[in-house]
């Protein structure tokens, strides 16, 4: 019995932190094309933002060290979260932010899409 309880916190222990070190992954936007589908820290400098209040979906963009149309990673807000947000097109632009979430892809480029500001911390 003290050897199942004694394996099993093991078990538990060792989980954790595999959590942990899973949450502390922290790439730059360049970096973040090499790691798709990872839930990770992407840390950059917002150069240029976007509201496309008449597209579908009311997307905010904010792109990370790169400049639209040439950008390397992008932030995602869509409409439905927004007024979570202040204004992020501007609270955002020209700051240094980092923002955790799942790396996907759109159109082979990396984004992250948030929902809640709580998911970037300016730097």
């Amino acid at each position: 019995m003290r050897a199942a309880l004694k394996l099993g916190l093991a078990v538990a222990l060792a989980g954790s932190l595999s959590l942990v070190a899973l949450a502390q992954k922290k790439f730059t936007a360049a970096e973040a094309k090499e790691h798709f589908g990872d839930n990770a820290t992407v840390c950059g400098d917002v150069v240029s933002t976007r509201y496309a209040a008449s597209s579908k979906g009311q997307p905010t963009f904010l792109n990370l060290d790169k400049p639209y149309p040439n950008q390397i990673f992008t932030v995602v807000i869509w409409g439905s979260n927004r007024s979570k947000f202040k204004i992020p097109e501007e609270d955002y632009k020209d700051r240094k932010i980092c923002v955790t979430g799942k790396i996907t892809a759109y159109d082979g480029l990396p984004e992250i899409i948030v929902d809640d500001p709580k998911e970037i911390r300016i730097e």
